[in-house]
């Protein structure tokens, strides 16, 4: 039965900060990607969507997974720059690569955000071994459920998700920002 999980867009980044050089989903080929979205100012990223991006880094690394920060800027553009991220990436301590959303000449939302029909942040993709997205998240995603996923997908990525026809996904209140995230118009 063929697989209806759709496949991931590649990333579309104009800087990259814990990396030595560009990411592609194509080289990555094999592992899977956990694609955290945030932005610097969105509460929901800083209580929680960051730290367990970290926390997900610290603990599966080793297994061959692989957690990519993306800097996803549709509000407040001035506040966000890249200088600035660096310094929150230097103040949280933050080990995983992570990319800067190309901005996008035509709307505020930019490239990537657009690409993945990301609807705010935190924003949470996982994405498998195949290059195929087995969760979109928007909000605060459980630590329990996503473990389960990203243990399943370790365990036997081609079985798991058999019989599903869709991804998962959770969801927030769009226009919204607030403890759990911030959801763009």
């Amino acid at each position: 039965m063929p697989s209806t999980y759709p496949l991931a867009p590649p990333l579309n980044v104009s800087q990259w900060f814990n990396a030595p050089e560009p990411l592609t989903l194509d080289a990555l080929r094999g592992r899977i990607i956990v694609l955290h979205a945030f932005q610097m100012l969105c509460p929901g990223c800083v209580s929680h969507g960051v730290p367990q991006a970290q926390a997900v880094h610290e603990r599966f690394s080793e297994q061959g997974i692989v957690v990519i920060g993306l800097h996803t800027v549709f509000e407040h553009h001035e506040a966000m720059p890249p200088v600035a991220l660096a310094a929150f990436i230097h103040e949280y301590r933050l080990s995983f690569p992570i990319g800067v959303d190309r901005p996008s000449a035509a709307q505020a939302v930019p490239h990537t955000m657009q690409a993945y029909q990301l609807r705010g942040t935190p924003s949470l993709v996982v994405i498998d071994q195949v290059g195929r997205i087995r969760l979109s998240a928007f909000g605060r995603v459980d630590d329990l459920g996503l473990g389960t996923l990203l243990g399943q997908l370790l365990a036997d990525a081609p079985a798991f998700g058999a019989g599903r026809d869709q991804p998962l996904n959770s969801d927030i209140r769009q226009g919204t920002c607030d403890d759990h995230g911030c959801g763009h118009p």
